[in-house]
């Protein structure tokens, strides 16, 4: 089977991921952090297919879905073209989906609720997977964003920790778009320390995961101990091009 992309648009993201790492290299440096300490994953919500591919010929190993409906196929997609990435699910995940994606993502960044988790787990177990998941911190207090507030994260965790088949690796968060310098930051900052107590009180080796930054702050994320970003725009371009599908 052939690949999609056009040689133009292989070289647009191929540039655009060569000038997004070293941004990031940057950044890791300044912050006095290890080379290769953050993962890139490209975010391809409602781009078609061929974004993809052309993303994972160009050395990206980890791609990055909304939804679930836009995960699968493209999931199903790369295995018949024996294309190996990471996928991560970083959007908002239904109990009702939950089912579709077992054994398909290497990472699942979007956790809000105990009861998500509860079927994360059944669902693994019956199909003999473990899969691995993050809890979504809404830090910033945003009525419009999904997630644990920092005070319900430990109650939480006891709760999940105690779930077979599955592995809890950390938090993902989303800072809000801001209204005046370094709030993203401010963020960010906050997840941080909330995530090394977390480290903590877990105790978990697999607690090792900080999902926040994208396009519009991966910097200041990075600056903030991030260790994945998702970038979508700075990538793909404008995806106010392409409708939902």
């Amino acid at each position: 089977m052939e690949y999609d992309y056009s040689e133009d648009l292989k070289k647009m993201i191929s540039d655009n991921i060569a000038a997004v790492r070293e941004s990031i290299d940057d950044a890791v440096k300044v912050s006095g952090r290890e080379k290769g300490s953050v993962t890139l994953i490209g975010v391809t919500k409602v781009f078609p297919v061929e974004y993809a591919e052309a993303a994972a010929v160009s050395g990206l190993t980890d791609l990055g879905e909304n939804r679930v409906q836009e995960l699968v196929p493209k999931v199903e997609r790369f295995s018949s073209l024996g294309l190996d990435v990471n996928w991560h699910l970083i959007g908002t995940l239904q109990k009702n989906k939950v089912k579709y994606i077992i054994g398909k993502t290497a990472l699942i960044h979007s956790v809000n609720t105990v009861e998500l988790a509860e079927e994360i787990s059944k669902r693994s177990e019956s199909n003999n997977v473990t899969s691995r998941l993050l809890l979504q911190a809404n830090v910033s207090g945003e009525e419009s964003k999904h997630g644990f507030a920092p005070h319900e994260l430990k109650p939480a965790i006891d709760k999940i920790m105690a779930l077979p088949s599955i592995e809890l690796c950390g938090l993902m968060t989303m800072a809000p778009i801001e209204e005046y310098e370094g709030q993203a930051r401010e963020v960010f900052a906050k997840t941080r320390v909330i995530y090394e107590d977390l480290k903590s009180y877990t105790g978990l080796d697999s607690w090792n995961v900080l999902s926040m930054g994208m396009s519009q702050d991966y910097k200041s994320a990075v600056y903030e101990g991030s260790t994945h970003i998702r970038i979508g725009t700075a990538i793909f371009g404008n995806r106010a091009l392409y409708k939902p599908v």
